[in-house]
This record gives C-alpha cells, sequence and structure tokens, in this order.
C-alpha cells in the first residue's frame, strides 16, 4: 500500500485499488497527466483500500472488482457504509452481467472497463466528483434489457391491486424518467423532447434528490419497479 496526500486544492483525489502492480502504475501515469486529477493512494486489496478511503478522504475510488483478501465489491459496500463516502467507479477487465449487477446493487456510481479510453476514464471521474448522474448508456442500456427479461408481460388492464402508486413527479419528470429507462443519453433525451442537454441535467437531478436515488442506475430500477414503466409500454431510441 502507497499514499501521498498533496495539497491538491481543487483537484479531484483518486486512490487506486488493483491487484496488479503494472495496473495501478498505468492508471496513475494516466490520471496525472489531468491537471485536475491527483492519485492519492494506492491499495493492492479491498482491505487496504477500504483503509485508505477511511484515512485519505478522497473524492472517487476506483476499485478493481477481482482482488485477494477482499473483493472489489465488498469493499465498496464497506466504503459507502461509512459517514459521507467518497464516490466508487468499478473497474473490471470483463463486461459480464453478473458483474454489473452486482456493482449495481453495492451501490456504486459507474462500471469501467479497464480497456476503456483514457477520455472515457477522465469523464467518469470528473462527473463522480461532482455527483452527478454517472453511468455509461450502454451499461444503461443492460440494466434495461435485464429489467426486460424477468419482468412478466402485461395482460389487460391495471386492476387496483397492480396499479402503481400516485407519483410524486411532474409531467415533464416522468416523460424524463421514462426516457432514461428507454436507455437513452442526456443528447438523445434533448433531442426527443426538443429541451437543451443541461436542461436535461437538470431534470436528472431534481430527480435524483426527489426520489432520494444515488445515480442513473436506480432511476431505472424505479421506473420499472413502480410501474411508471412496464412491458407494454417500453420506452425506445427513435
Amino acid at each position: 500500500m502507497t499514499s501521498t496526500h498533496p495539497e491538491h486544492g481543487h483537484e479531484i483525489g483518486v486512490v487506486l485499488a488493483d491487484d496488479q502492480a503494472m495496473i495501478r502504475a498505468g492508471l496513475r501515469l494516466i490520471i496525472e497527466t489531468q491537471p485536475d486529477l491527483a492519485v492519492l493512494g494506492e491499495a493492492r486489496d479491498g482491505g487496504q483500500a477500504v483503509e485508505l478511503a477511511r484515512t485519505l478522504r478522497p473524492d472517487v475510488v476506483l476499485l478493481d472488482i477481482d482482488m485477494p483478501r477482499l473483493d472489489g465489491l465488498e469493499a465498496a459496500r464497506r466504503i459507502l457504509s461509512a459517514p459521507a463516502p467518497p464516490r466508487v467507479i468499478m473497474l473490471t477487465m470483463y463486461d459480464t452481467d453478473i458483474n454489473l449487477d452486482r456493482a449495481l446493487h453495492a451501490g456504486v456510481s459507474g462500471f469501467l472497463l479497464k480497456g476503456s479510453p483514457p477520455e472515457q476514464l477522465f469523464a467518469a471521474v470528473r462527473s463522480a466528483a461532482r455527483g452527478d448522474v454517472l453511468l455509461d448508456p450502454a451499461v444503461t442500456g443492460r440494466v434495461v434489457d435485464a429489467y426486460r427479461r424477468t419482468m412478466p408481460a402485461a395482460s389487460g388492464p391495471a386492476t387496483d391491486a397492480r396499479r402503481p402508486p400516485p407519483s410524486p413527479l411532474t409531467a415533464r419528470e416522468e416523460q424524463v424518467l421514462r426516457l432514461v429507462a428507454g436507455g437513452l443519453s442526456n443528447s438523445e433525451i434533448a433531442g426527443a423532447l426538443s429541451i437543451a442537454e443541461s436542461t436535461v441535467s437538470t431534470h436528472l437531478n431534481r430527480l435524483l434528490a426527489k426520489l432520494a436515488l444515488r445515480d442513473r442506475a436506480q432511476l431505472v430500477r424505479y421506473a420499472y419497479e413502480t410501474g411508471i414503466v412496464r412491458p407494454d409500454n417500453w420506452p425506445t431510441r427513435h
């Protein structure tokens, strides 16, 4: 375990956790090309990642899923259960549904492949640090597909027993939520509703605050679990 804690001012503090030293070194070199990002420490297993998150108080933890002693998913759960936790982005070599599902249930803010281009990594770290909605639209689409596979098809009109409770959302918020649940990106939502992309971001952040949810993936789950989106009215890209 190595650590540094520079006087980073407005820099975004990052902790790296991966059991392979060469991957940690590569990530550090890439991240530190950016003047607004600073690597505060490195951990070689999940237990060290939890400790560094506690002692260094980074803004973001980049956490490998497969690590010895304590795997990344359990480490994420422990990190996120602490008071005022950092944001957590999971890194993996494998783009598998089981890893995605387990990571989202752990409460992480993002999911990136280790082969992602540097620009995508930088954008994910910055978005996470700002507390913005954070989930790659392609990953959101896979969450949507999982719901479509597991939810029963609609059969006839909703009965009182199956009818969803009254929504706390405005009509426009429900529109935005349905499009998020369809896997659309912010720019695609803006085009569909003929509004500015910044307005979409405002709606999304209001949705998160109003529903006390953490990120885009949880918005998708909320849309399906409350019946705002059902198998007979799937939102789709145009």
